[in-house]
């Protein structure tokens, strides 16, 4: 019942933003994320280059956009206990940046999208 219900979310959810598409610039999320656990969608983004996203999520997720240089991990963008956000990210500089989420108090499922241009 609990995955049927999930199906239903992520169906509205494509259904009311457009997801699904068969666009190579668009990289669509859906995933179930364990209690506990998260899921990342990473991709090069150069200098000042955009990256518009949105997503939703059944349960609250902490949400942040980071890239890694060496040892330490930078946050551009850091949001806790969140139900979905989007907007229009873009790089002051060019890394692998990662789009990631974390299912900290129960289980997630997320649905949304990342456009790559």
């Amino acid at each position: 019942m609990q995955r049927l219900l999930a199906f239903l979310f992520a169906s509205l959810v494509f259904a009311a933003f457009g997801y699904g598409s068969d666009r190579e610039d668009v990289v669509v999320v859906t995933v179930s994320i364990p209690m506990g656990k998260m899921h990342e969608e990473c991709q090069r983004v150069e200098a000042g280059h955009k990256r518009r996203y949105n997503w939703r999520s059944d349960a609250p997720v902490d949400f942040n956009i980071h890239y890694h240089k060496e040892t330490e991990v930078f946050y551009p963008v850091k949001r806790d206990a969140m139900r979905g956000d989007g907007g229009t990210f873009r790089a002051k500089t060019a890394e692998d940046y990662c789009w990631m989420w974390t299912a900290r108090d129960k289980p997630a499922t997320i649905s949304g999208r990342i456009e790559l241009k």
